[in-house]
Order: C-alpha cells, then structure tokens, then sequence
C-alpha cells in the first residue's frame, strides 16, 4: 500500500471505532493483530474495544497527527473524555479529561497487524 492508501485505510479504521461499527472492524484488523506485545486476534482486539467504549461512555477517537511510511502509520490521538471508575490506574470517576495516545501501526495484507500505544498518563494524573 502506498502511504496514501495506508492514511486512507487509517481513517476509515478510526471512523469504524467512533461509530463502534464492530461488524466491519475485520475489514480493518488482521486476523492476527497483536497489541503492545500481545496476540489478541480480531476478536481479542474487539473485546478490548467494547471493554474500553463500556467503561468511557463518550470516547472518541480524534486523528491529530498522522505520518504513514509504508508499512507503518504512526499517529497521536486526542481524547477529551469521561471514564467511570478508575482508568490506567487512577480514580477519574467519571471527571472530564483531556489527554493523548503516541500509537504506531504496522499493516500487513492491507490490514492492522501489529500496534504499540502509549497513553499520557502524567496529563491525567495533572488535571486530577
């Protein structure tokens, strides 16, 4: 894939997360995805998604940087959120947070087959 069609491929994946369009997250995730190390599948993959839009009830997924160099895209995300409960660890409880994901993507077949994610916690514990 060229780096258009990658940023393409990309942004039709982000808009599959916000509209939780969890039938047509295959068309996106390889069979084998693996995350931060870990071997989930398609619907390992879908399990954790599901788990994380349960425990934040307004997530959003906002693209605000975005390089692709075949066959990698590399990303960060804005978030502007309110999880229930405890999140990375810490009581938000429902608070209102804005923080980042620094998150790379490796594609294979057209598809998502490897992602390694950080999350800025230090912000989040910052406006707690």
């Amino acid at each position: 894939m060229t780096g258009t069609e990658l940023a393409t491929a990309y942004r039709g994946y982000i808009a599959c997360l916000n509209a939780q369009d969890w039938p047509s997250l295959a068309n996106f995730v390889h069979d084998q995805v693996v995350h931060n190390g870990r071997k989930l599948g398609v619907s390992g993959y879908r399990e954790m998604l599901e788990k994380d839009f349960r425990d934040i009830p307004d997530l959003r997924f906002d693209i605000q940087l975005l390089v692709a160099d075949p066959p990698r895209i590399a990303s960060r995300l804005q978030f502007n959120c309110s999880p229930k409960g405890t999140f990375l660890g810490l009581n938000v409880n429902g608070k209102k947070v804005a923080f980042t994901e620094n998150v790379f993507y490796e594609f294979r077949d057209g598809k998502i087959s490897e992602v390694w994610s950080v999350i800025d916690k230090a912000t989040i514990e910052a406006q707690l």
